[in-house]
């Protein structure tokens, strides 16, 4: 059943240089990947086999789920993946109480429901395909519905959810995982069959607010995120959230590109400062993609990102997506890029630690900045769709003004910290005093008394 699944919503456009690992029945995916296209069937609905190389490159466990599965992962019903049944016996429980209490219809009407979705028409004889996606999406549904209000309502001692509240936290990023999704015309299908009368609000609004546990914005900006995403109408959780931080204020791809341009780069931290490039705090943005340069005073402004281990899954799997989807933008990618030129060190990560610019709970200095720079390794962005292109053409014109350099250098080595300062001045008096003495010895020697 799970190869059959893979070619019908599970394949679509893939580089012809990367391989794709293997589905669950052992066979390679690669010649799927390397069609160009999705078939007929899988037209609005993009969930990839991730290519081995990114696997290699960021590390397995990064796109495997820790507590709950989505979509084809219910077939790994091995030894290996035994610890994610726990939860998937709850679904049984939460899809019951969410048809008796919500849609008052069998599962039986349910799934019949579900086949005549166009994405579904060629599965709508498979009970037990139909029934795993039914499964799945009314567990995700009750989760937003309870955590995912503007007002989160208790979970009560006696709901289905109740017995796996401790495994709460692991939901977010393991919802966001790239292989680890089902169409969202399918959970917009479920949310609307078993929508209350007092849900007068889209379903993106609903799961944009239950991430917002761990990515904290403003429930002003959520608004607006969910009517920009309806029109888009994304293909699954993952892209929803995706786009969300992609908005019309960033910079844009350059419109026209010369044949022999490049993606550009710029230089670390430490190389930055010594050329009088400074990087700050942007306070106001809480897009972590909002990355400015003021040409004025040479101040790279930067919002804060935490990294931490859903904020590392969530950007690896993103820059996963956008490699394997032609259609979508490359934001993710060309930010994991940007943050890879900035951190070559862990002097460099320090500098942004100290300036409030990241927030790491992933270890050492150290750790960050093998993180940052796996997540920069091997990117696949073409410069038309380089949406930092501006940014880096004028940092990189700003630091190749030599004569700035040169005296920023000056200025960073000898007026960085008050001791420098001190340091400097003292050999400056020293210096004098000894020419002093020079000058005074000679003229004692040529005009004695």
């Amino acid at each position: 059943m799970v190869k059959d699944v893979d070619s019908k919503i599970k394949r679509g456009k893939g580089k012809k240089t990367r391989k794709s690992s293997t589905s669950e029945d052992g066979d390679s995916s690669s010649d799927d990947l390397e069609k160009g296209t999705p078939d007929t069937s899988t037209q609005n609905c993009c969930i990839y086999s991730v290519p081995k190389a990114l696997v290699e490159i960021s590390g397995k466990k990064w796109f495997e789920p820790r507590v709950v599965s989505i979509g084809h992962y219910n077939c790994k019903n091995d030894a290996k993946h035994k610890h994610l049944q726990v939860i998937q016996k709850h679904k049984q429980k939460v899809c019951r109480s969410i048809l008796q209490s919500h849609a008052g219809k069998s599962m039986e009407i349910i799934r019949q429901e579900v086949g005549q979705i166009e994405l579904m028409s060629e599965k709508k004889n498979d009970t037990a395909f139909l029934k795993m996606l039914v499964l799945d999406g009314c567990f995700i549904l009750e989760l937003f519905r309870i955590l995912g209000k503007s007002e989160p309502k208790k979970i009560e001692s006696d709901h289905p959810l109740a017995s796996v509240a401790c495994a709460i936290p692991y939901f977010y990023g393991d919802l966001l995982l790239h292989e680890n999704q089902i169409p969202f015309v399918l959970l917009k299908k479920l949310f609307e069959t078993s929508k209350m009368p007092d849900e007068d609000y889209p379903l993106s609004l609903l799961a944009l607010r239950f991430f917002n546990k761990v990515m904290r914005r403003s429930e002003k900006d959520l608004e607006e995120m969910s009517e920009k995403v309806v029109i888009n109408d994304s293909l699954h959780l993952l892209n929803l959230v995706r786009s969300s931080f992609i908005t019309p204020d960033l910079d844009k791809p350059p419109a026209t590109v010369k044949k022999t341009e490049t993606v550009p780069a710029i230089y670390c931290i430490t190389k930055l400062l010594k050329a009088g490039i400074k990087i700050k705090l942007r306070e106001a943005a809480d897009n972590f993609l909002a990355v400015k340069f003021n040409e004025d005073n040479g101040v790279i402004e930067m919002p804060k990102i935490t990294v931490d281990y859903f904020m590392h899954s969530f950007v690896v799997n993103c820059r996963a997506f956008e490699q394997l989807d032609n259609k979508s933008s490359k934001h993710i990618t060309v930010y994991a890029y940007f943050l890879d030129c900035l951190v070559n060190t862990a002097k460099d990560d320090e500098y942004l630690y100290e300036h409030n610019i990241i927030d790491s709970y992933v270890g050492k200095n150290s750790e960050v900045v093998q993180f940052i720079n796996k997540l920069g390794k091997e990117m696949d962005v073409k410069t038309n769709r380089f949406y930092l292109y501006d940014f880096f053409r004028k940092v990189d014109a700003r630091y190749n003004k030599t004569w700035k350099k040169q005296l920023a250098e000056f200025k960073h080595r000898y007026f960085n910290t008050p001791w420098s300062f001190i340091s400097l001045l003292a050999a400056l008096v020293l210096l004098v005093l000894t020419i002093l003495q020079t000058y005074y010895t000679i003229y004692a020697y040529y005009h004695p008394k």
